[in-house]
Parts: C-alpha cells; sequence; structure tokens
C-alpha cells in the first residue's frame, strides 16, 4: 500500500443566480498563485440522476505533496479571502480532506508509433 498525495475535495451546490462561470475563475486565479497546490480540477455533473446528486452540481478536487502544505494553503490570507467569497456563493457544500492511498497508478500515455 502505497500513501500519496493529500487532497481537498470540495462538492457543491450553489445558490440561484450565482454565475458559477466567475467562482471557478476565482478559484483557478487562486491555486494559480500559490505553489503549495500541486494540482487543480473541477467539473460539472452531466449524467447523475437528481434524486442521486441531491441538488449538487460541481466538484473540484486539489492535490497537495502532504497534509503540511494543505495546511498551509487553509491560512493562506488569499485561500481566506476567496472561501467568503465562496461561502456566499454555495446552498450547499460537502468537503473531504484526505491523504490519498495508491490502489492503481496511473499507465503512463501510450505514444503512437511514428
Amino acid at each position: 500500500m502505497i500513501m500519496g498525495d493529500f487532497k481537498h475535495l470540495v462538492v457543491a451546490k450553489f445558490k440561484e443566480g450565482v454565475v458559477v462561470e466567475d467562482i471557478i475563475k476565482g478559484m483557478q486565479d487562486l491555486v494559480s498563485e500559490l505553489d503549495a497546490v500541486k494540482s487543480f480540477e473541477w467539473g460539472e455533473d452531466v449524467e447523475s440522476h437528481e434524486m442521486l446528486r441531491q441538488g449538487f452540481t460541481h466538484s473540484f478536487l486539489m492535490t497537495f505533496n502532504n497534509k503540511e502544505e494543505f495546511t498551509a494553503f487553509l491560512a493562506h490570507p488569499k485561500h481566506v479571502e476567496f472561501s467568503a467569497t465562496f461561502s456566499q456563493a454555495i446552498d450547499k457544500v460537502i468537503l473531504l480532506d484526505f491523504p490519498t492511498v495508491l490502489a492503481k497508478p496511473v499507465k503512463p500515455a501510450v505514444e503512437p508509433a511514428a
């Protein structure tokens, strides 16, 4: 069992009238300025039945090298400032912060033959 990175997962249901693209742009600006964030990805649900998604529409996943870098990110003034904006935009949220266990490594991409 290989311990991997530390992840910060946010699943959000936004309030009516929120311009989600502005929130996502704010997140992208934030993570691009902070070296502690190793990677950032997000997605909008397009497949789940409404009953299963319970109103949640977007997920955001940040990866850190370790818990210490995640903790530093949480305390960073730019994150604190953005969190206030994000909190006002959401109706409901789920947050999960966890060290990962690598159960299946990523397969390298196969290069096409020249």
